[in-house]
């Protein structure tokens, strides 16, 4: 168990079939205790998924509602874990607003909600992260953020999203800079289309011929992934955007 007494924050976690629920049973299983902010989970979701995290790796698992559009959210979100199981080692920014625009729809509205989630939140996340665990002393943290590959093909009828995820990775290389010397790594992992119950039968029977290895990715691929950055093991990795898409075609 890699991470036995780390202390994992985890965002974007609201129903089982999505990246960060992958995440959170990752990290568990490595030993770390869990914290994964929530917002608009079914009734009854957040306490079912804290109980089967516990109950499954023996470790604390607490779920925090956090609405990360709002600009006081994350210095919050960062306390009220402080205050629950003590400060983070690990952060994982899998938050993220998506809604489908180009250019005959795109407003001043659109751009401002995908920019208070996808990259004020990740920005004010990490730089809290950061500043509480240099207060604390702490010698070894994790910051990944999850990007979609923006720099690899276009993302027609997305570009508010696309063009906030493309902040996050140039957000991701200048901080890892700041921050080598703390510690602190700062990666990010773009897992490619991944079937999260977001895709029509329509949108699989499209995609799947393009990935090479032959299926579709899943949230456990970009799971592992994260596992192995928020390890000991991969201390020696940062400023690194990782696309892990088993082979994925965009032509």
């Amino acid at each position: 168990m890699t991470l036995h007494g780390s202390i994992a924050l985890v965002t974007g976690v609201s129903h089982d079939a999505g990246i960060g629920a992958a995440v959170c049973h990752g990290l568990a299983g490595e030993g770390a205790d869990i914290i994964f902010a929530h917002w608009k989970a079914d009734e009854g979701w957040v306490e079912h998924f804290q109980k089967e995290i516990t109950s499954r790796y023996r470790v604390k698992c607490i779920g925090i509602e956090a609405d990360l559009s709002k600009a006081e959210s994350p210095q919050k979100l960062l306390d009220e874990t402080a205050d629950l199981l003590g400060s983070p080692d690990i952060l994982i920014n899998n938050a993220a607003y998506s809604t489908r625009d180009g250019f005959m729809r795109l407003d001043a509205e659109t751009l401002d909600a995908h920019y208070a989630v996808n990259v004020r939140g990740t920005c004010l996340l990490s730089v809290a992260f950061a500043r509480w665990f240099i207060k604390e002393g702490k010698q070894t943290g994790r910051i990944i953020n999850l990007t979609s590959g923006q720099d690899l093909g276009p993302m027609t009828g997305e570009l508010a999203y696309g063009a906030t995820k493309g902040a996050v990775s140039a957000f991701t290389l200048s901080l890892s800079a700041e921050l080598a010397s703390t510690g602190i790594t700062v990666n990010a992992v773009n897992p490619g289309p991944t079937d999260t119950g977001w895709m029509t039968d329509e949108i699989k029977k499209h995609l799947e011929p393009k990935f090479l290895s032959g299926r579709m990715g899943m949230p456990e691929d970009a799971a592992r992934l994260i596992a192995f950055l928020a390890s000991e093991e991969a201390g020696w990795i940062t400023g690194q955007v990782i696309n892990s898409e088993g082979g994925f075609l965009r032509s």
